[in-house]
């Protein structure tokens, strides 16, 4: 009974919301509630919820002060040399802007936390990608399969749970992987080169008055620096670029075009077409306006970006601000302390330091309350969710379901069971519940068997491109709140092509005979 009522609670809540009948905030409070009702526990929703809430008030409390930290280095311009350069290789060309985005958030995930990588990765593209028309789903399926490739470095969070659940050495389990890894890695540019190509033929190649038309991808070095200026804040609007690109698309470039005007996208975008089975991560649904931390004040769609001028600026400043940057991550890698506490101090040295009077330090702290608001709310949401599941019993009921239906005979390949069950397990879990859940049960099925536990450790790090998307990730609720896109969208688009990222690391660690 229990086993059906999780996986009916976890189908109602991802269907409301992808139906957008729901916020996801409502659905996650409400749902969790009536289910508990209807698991007889009604009594002690209480108990569950404030057990959730505790496990998750950490992670609540990091992303509220990595928010304001990161939303002050926006401020002051850590970032802006960053988008710059980004801008430069991009130019106006939406295949180069989603091959980017995939580059970007790759390099940014190294620092191992997730949220971090989606606020740098929205602020610096979510300009260019409204300022061109891209569709704002791509960029945050993208990214968000990125980041689940990289999120399996030993700091990152499963490779270190795997090996305290089954007593092993991170290094063990991490250093084999490195080759299926770097496969998925290149599954994700090859998926964002596909679904830029489909972006480019939607849109077509832009470049800006007074230049010629790029002869080729991207055009010539000349019109990439020119958006450089025109995506931080340039009056002057987008020329369509002709016949340089087979196949692409043009749009006008007249007043009346609100891209090109600085107005909303969305009445300017084409309807996105489906891009089809097996090229994409899904339908591509329009972009939808949104302002950043950083952006020209009044500059409701995001069109004019970190404006250059903007007086939050603090360019003497700007060594300090990287070099505490830097030993912020350090100490994030090395654990010198809790992360929540690691951003709670630089928060607050960085408030200090940039904004020394207090009214700018109000006005810094009200500017990304918005931010704070939404995604704690999401958190504390979510630990309702995940105190019912965990506190009802459904997730052992469900873990021990689809541990029992696996075969006898599969036994010996226990190391490609755990592959493929850390799919759907890791997206309707959290990475505790599957790792110190889950985890041992199958590396003792996998030990009875000959499988040794290190291999069953290995292929439990396959699904974290789809857990990623998963509704019960925090961070992902930065990055749709970040770039104003519907969960339900995010997901819808996502999910394929995350499931087909996390095949191909498998895939991979078979061939290689790492699993």
């Amino acid at each position: 009974m229990l086993t059906f009522l999780g996986f009916a609670m976890i189908a109602t809540f991802l269907v409301l919301i992808m139906m957008k009948k729901m916020s996801p905030i409502a659905a996650l409070v409400l749902i969790s509630a009536l289910f508990c009702v209807f698991a007889g526990k009604g009594a002690h929703l209480g108990d569950y919820v404030i057990e959730g809430v505790g496990k998750l008030a950490p992670t609540a409390a990091m992303l509220m002060f990595a928010i304001v930290y990161f939303g002050l280095m926006i401020d002051v311009g850590l970032f802006d040399p960053i988008v710059r350069g980004i801008l430069r290789f991009c130019g106006a060309d939406p295949l180069r802007v989603v091959v980017g985005t995939a580059v970007l958030a790759a390099i940014v995930s190294l620092d191992g936390d997730g949220s971090t990588t989606f606020m740098i990765t929205v602020s610096a593209l979510y300009p260019l990608y409204k300022r061109l028309g891209l569709s704002l789903v791509v960029m945050t399926g993208v990214a968000a399969t990125a980041n689940g490739v990289m999120n399996t470095l030993p700091w990152g969070g499963p490779t270190a749970r795997a090996a305290t659940a089954l007593q092993l050495d991170a290094a063990d389990i991490f250093v084999p992987m490195i080759p299926a890894l770097a496969v998925g890695l290149l599954f994700v540019f090859a998926l964002a080169y596909v679904l830029g190509l489909k972006e480019r033929r939607r849109v077509g190649v832009l470049a800006l008055p007074g230049r010629e038309a790029p002869g080729g991808v991207g055009g010539p070095a000349d019109a990439r620096e020119d958006l450089v200026g025109a995506a931080a804040g340039s009056a002057a609007g987008p020329v369509p670029v002709g016949p340089a690109v087979p196949g692409a698309a043009t749009r006008p470039a007249s007043a009346a075009d609100p891209v090109s005007a600085g107005g909303n996208a969305d009445s300017a975008q084409a309807p996105a077409p489906d891009t089809g089975p097996g090229t994409s991560l899904g339908s591509i649904p329009g972009s939808v306006p949104a302002s950043l931390p950083g952006a020209t004040p009044g500059d409701e769609d995001g069109f004019r970006g970190l404006d250059p001028d903007r007086p939050t600026l603090r360019p003497r400043l700007y060594w300090f601000n990287a070099g505490l940057t830097l030993a912020l991550l350090t100490a994030m890698i090395m654990e010198w302390l809790p992360i929540p506490v690691l951003f709670l101090l630089g928060a607050a040295l960085a408030l200090t330091v940039n904004f020394p009077h207090m009214p700018d330090q109000k006005a810094r702290i009200a500017a990304h309350a918005d931010n704070v608001l939404n995604v704690a709310g999401m958190v504390f949401a979510a630990a309702v969710f995940t105190g019912v599941l965990s506190g009802t019993g459904m997730v052992e009921h469900m873990a021990d379901w689809l541990v029992g239906a696996v075969p006898e005979g599969m036994g010996p390949h226990m190391a490609l069971v755990t592959g493929l069950l850390s799919l759907p397990l890791t997206y309707f879990m959290s990475n505790d519940g599957f790792y110190f859940g889950v985890l041992p049960v199958l590396a003792e099925a996998g030990a009875a068997h000959g499988v040794s536990a290190v291999e069953i450790a290995r292929a439990s790090l396959v699904g974290q491109a789809l857990h990623m998307s998963s509704p019960l990730v925090p961070a992902v609720y930065v990055l749709v709140g970040m770039a104003k896109v519907e969960f339900g969208d995010h997901t819808r688009f996502t999910v394929k092509g995350a499931a087909l990222t996390s095949l191909a690391v498998l895939t991979a660690a078979m061939l290689f005979g790492i699993i």
